[in-house]
């Protein structure tokens, strides 16, 4: 697909979520909307895990969005309702601490962005807020990300805080982190506040150092979700960071960022072998990304498809976050594109989504294989998006 015909349809479904949105706002607040602000998910091109490890991450935003409507209050008031959840709608003062919603999972994301914003000593008044979006949800594409960074953009532009896009990006975090509760890293806040059109983000997790990588004209990003769901991802989750940790502190590193391969190779006998197998992923995948990188800025196509089906068996066989329905999927795709393009499991695993990049006209080609194959063999039934590299949080 072309990078027109994507903008044309990103831009026909912003258009159709726009006016629904508008209309659940005036029909719960009596009044249209003053102002919109969009912040798009995301899709982790390669570098998995390497995140909380201080590695290299090779995100893009994508073109598929949460979009907030809203109105400033004259009182301290927030006021928010929620499309997708059937119009559920939350109420709470800013004059009050702010504590976690009893039931509704997604108010929490919400109230955390805002409470956290008033820790970093930031004072604003309430406002009437209207949320829907299109990001899949449960599929590794960062929804919850997204919501967090449109929030914490509505109130940036609403009361122009003193907030840089990358301070959005770690409000939002550390609201995930402390009122939410999930360890996130921080690659999806940080894509979704500062992603730009056209072009990958590089970006350094330790010391936030962010780079723009030029996608190339020739490629479409598809992203294929399995539908498997994410089963254990949070637990196991937990477990790998753990076994991350573990390599660092025996090998006397502040993270697995600090090794290269062949040291870590050298110092194989120091770790339990699942151990050494977890750390040897991290390392060689912040490494791979880098590679990357590099060969996204030189359109070398042939070398981004080696290092991404070297990423995807290393997710498989040392970090072991992969499902069979997923490296069926990776084998039939990578034995389609050949030298071409690249396939891999995204996200943080045990289900959810790949990433392929392709040339234009293998897209339907891949499409029918992937229809064909892909049920037949595992049971389940492959959802696709067609992605543009997209810009970051903004008012609309």
């Amino acid at each position: 697909m072309s990078n027109n015909t994507s903008k044309l349809k990103s831009t026909i479904s912003q258009s159709i979520m726009l006016t629904e949105l508008n209309s659940v706002f005036t029909q719960t607040f009596g009044e249209a909307p003053t102002r919109h602000f969009q912040a798009p998910g995301r899709v982790n091109l390669i570098g998995e895990h390497t995140d909380y490890n201080d590695g290299f991450v090779l995100p893009c935003a994508i073109d598929y969005q949460t979009l907030v409507a809203v109105t400033p209050r004259d009182d301290m008031t927030v006021k928010v309702v929620a499309v997708d959840y059937s119009n559920q709608q939350d109420v709470f003062s800013l004059d009050c601490e702010i504590e976690a919603h009893p039931t509704q999972l997604w108010s929490n994301y919400v109230r955390g962005v805002i409470k956290h914003l008033q820790l970093r000593g930031h004072v604003f008044k309430g406002a009437n807020l209207a949320i829907t979006g299109n990001v899949p949800q449960g599929a590794g594409l960062s929804s919850s990300a997204s919501l967090e960074v449109v929030i914490g953009e509505t109130f940036r532009g609403l009361y122009d805080l003193s907030l840089t896009k990358a301070e959005v990006a770690l409000n939002g975090q550390e609201a995930e982190n402390q009122f939410v509760g999930c360890q996130c890293g921080i690659m999806d806040q940080m894509v979704s506040a500062c992603g730009s059109k056209f072009n990958a983000l590089l970006l350094d997790c330790r010391s936030l150092d962010a780079e723009l990588i030029s996608m190339p004209e020739n490629l479409t990003v598809m992203i294929i979700n399995s539908n498997v769901k994410r089963g254990l991802v949070d637990s196991e989750y937990n477990t790998r960071r753990l076994q991350c940790e573990e390599a660092a502190s025996t090998l006397g590193l502040k993270a697995l960022r600090d090794i290269s391969l062949a040291d870590l190779h050298s110092n194989k006998d120091k770790l339990p072998e699942v151990v050494y197998r977890r750390a040897h992923h991290v390392v060689s995948d912040s490494e791979r990304t880098v590679l990357a990188a590099q060969a996204l800025k030189t359109n070398d196509v042939v070398q981004l498809s080696r290092l991404m089906a070297q990423s995807h068996i290393s997710m498989r066989d040392d970090f072991e976050i992969t499902v069979p329905p997923i490296d069926f999927a990776v084998k039939i795709l990578t034995e389609y594109l050949g030298d071409k393009g690249g396939v891999r499991m995204t996200g943080g695993g045990f289900g959810g989504c790949m990433v392929a990049l392709m040339p234009h006209d293998m897209v339907e080609g891949a499409k029918q294989l992937m229809t064909e194959r892909y049920q037949a063999e595992t049971g389940y039934q492959e959802t696709i998006y067609i992605c543009s590299a997209s810009d970051g949080a903004g008012e609309i």
